[in-house]
């Protein structure tokens, strides 16, 4: 419970007293928007850490290696947790924004961090405005944002992954950006699998896998890889021990 409380009360404070420095941020991305994202994602990037010492979490990192310096990036990983959000953010070696369910508007104070670090919210109901969002996602990535994609569309509380949805891939394909798969392991448990949603202190395993570029591949390859993902990230999860 007190863990709980630690981090409601870090996350509030954090939101509310670094409100003047999101409308600079907001200001700033106007002129120079990959500038404000860099600024932003330093900042929240700060923020999650905070919240991660809040929950006692204990990280386990394989394949950081995997990881290029040097340019923007796709994420593609299963969803468990708001966590898995939270971890990336903190793992990443370069800005990286996220690919959100347009849900996430509707919380309070949260959409303007959001937006701050370069996510994108994404309408899977609207397939016009799903295009607008890819297109406008795989601009950011030539712009040398990298982006987290967690293509079953919600939390998945399960020992199966959900279908996932590979529209999303496409940022990569056009942008030339490599994707790199996330396997996370344990990550629910941190928050959403336990009684009264209580922070429990947990050891997760976060696995990157070796970059791959669609762009770079022929067409029924191109295709192969993208049905492979979910078998892949379950093979990596498959051999992860807790």
């Amino acid at each position: 419970m007190l863990r709980l409380i630690f981090a409601f009360l870090w996350a509030f404070l954090s939101m509310v007293f670094s409100l003047p420095v999101h409308f600079y941020w907001k200001h700033l991305a106007k002129k120079k928007p990959m500038k404000a994202w860099t600024k932003a994602w330093k900042y929240v990037r700060g923020f999650f850490k905070g919240l991660l010492f809040c929950a006692g979490t204990k990280i386990e990192v394989r394949g950081a290696e995997n990881i290029p310096e040097d340019r923007a990036v796709l994420f593609v990983g299963n969803h468990r947790s708001y966590f898995d959000i939270i971890i990336l953010q903190t793992l990443s070696k370069t800005p990286v924004g996220f690919v959100a369910k347009k849900e996430f508007r509707s919380y309070p104070l949260l959409p303007l961090y959001i937006e701050d670090i370069g996510s994108l919210f994404l309408d899977r109901e609207n397939v016009r405005k799903s295009l607008e969002t890819i297109n406008e996602g795989t601009e950011r990535l030539k712009m040398g944002l990298s982006l987290s994609l967690f293509p079953e569309g919600t939390r998945n509380h399960g020992k199966e992954l959900l279908p996932f949805k590979p529209g999303g891939y496409r940022m990569a394909e056009k942008s030339d950006s490599p994707i790199i798969l996330v396997a996370m392991t344990n990550v629910g448990r941190i928050f959403e699998e336990n009684k009264f949603h209580f922070l429990r202190r947990r050891h997760v395993i976060i696995e990157f896998d070796k970059p791959a570029y669609p762009s770079r591949m022929e067409k029924q390859e191109r295709k192969d890889y993208y049905n492979a993902i979910p078998k892949r990230i379950q093979e990596i999860l498959d051999t992860h021990s807790v």
